[in-house]
């Protein structure tokens, strides 16, 4: 099918397009959810706004012990970034995940967080990174935990005007273990289930353990179950099919045409054993 006819905007100052997004304009970044859905016109903006090229969306630099990401910062750009493959390993290995060559060059880590799809890769991750979304708009700006920000499934705690800065996340560097597993839907790449772990240890314990699991329920979330079975334990296999038994702990899971709803809790239990063994093979 064809989109509906829309005005375009290009604006070079993210001031202008904010004036434009307050006015009721439609924000454009990668376009890698927006255009597939205006041409089956499941969504008719009359107005878009490309904000993928604005210079104050972009970049990645480290700061005061966290790792400043711009919302218009592609996944290539995340999956191939010297910061992050030194201090954050997690946000590139998930990155290199996603969908294709095509989508990877293109699609963008605030957009992709901002339809917030359930089955896509980043939550998983940016929840066990326990990140910050800053948003911002012509009133000001304000920053969300990303547990906050991702309130269901396509619904986020933005508000009318608003859009997304700036993605702020841990700088772990050495000391941490980090690991991206999931089952991926063959067509589109996207998460049938996917686990990311985190993991740290203090002598022969585990003295930190952080689990987000993406593509099982409505919404991303993180297991913390899983995380205070591992916590003061030795990681042993033991330890980790214990801990991983818990990984759909109280949650309601999806069932649609990929997978049944008890096919992705058993997924998650699976996936987040894997994640957890190769997070903490990086601690030893």
């Amino acid at each position: 099918m064809i989109a509906n006819e829309f005005e375009f905007s290009t604006p070079t100052q993210l001031s202008e397009a904010l004036a434009l997004i307050a006015g009721g304009a439609k924000p454009l970044a990668g376009g890698m959810s927006l255009i597939p859905m205006m041409k089956l016109r499941l969504a008719s903006p009359e107005h878009l706004v490309d904000i993928g090229r604005l210079a104050e969306l972009k970049g990645i630099r480290e700061e005061g012990g966290r790792i400043r990401i711009g919302a218009g910062t592609t996944h290539f750009e995340i999956q191939s970034s010297p910061v992050l493959l030194r201090a954050c390993s997690l946000l590139p290995r998930t990155a290199s995940r996603i969908g294709d060559v095509q989508v990877r060059n293109t699609g963008t880590i605030g957009g992709s967080i901002a339809h917030a799809d359930p089955a896509a890769d980043y939550p998983a991750a940016l929840i066990a990174l326990e990140a910050e979304v800053r948003l911002i708009s012509t009133s000001g700006e304000r920053v969300v935990p990303i547990s906050e920000f991702l309130q269901d499934s396509f619904t986020t705690a933005l508000e009318p005007g608003e859009i997304i800065q700036e993605i702020s996340v841990v700088a772990d560097g050495n000391k941490t273990g980090t690991a991206y597993v999931k089952m991926a839907q063959a067509a589109s790449g996207f998460a049938v289930a996917g686990v990311a772990a985190r993991v740290r240890r203090s002598g022969d314990r585990i003295s930190m353990a952080r689990i987000g699991i993406t593509g099982v329920a409505p919404i991303g979330y993180r297991a913390r179950a899983v995380e205070t079975l591992l916590e003061g334990k030795n990681g042993t296999s033991d330890d980790i099919s214990r801990a991983a038994a818990m990984a759909a702990d109280g949650i309601t899971a999806n069932s649609d045409m990929h997978a049944s709803s008890e096919y992705r809790l058993h997924l998650a239990r699976v996936c987040t054993a894997r994640a957890v063994r190769s997070a903490l093979s990086e601690t030893e």
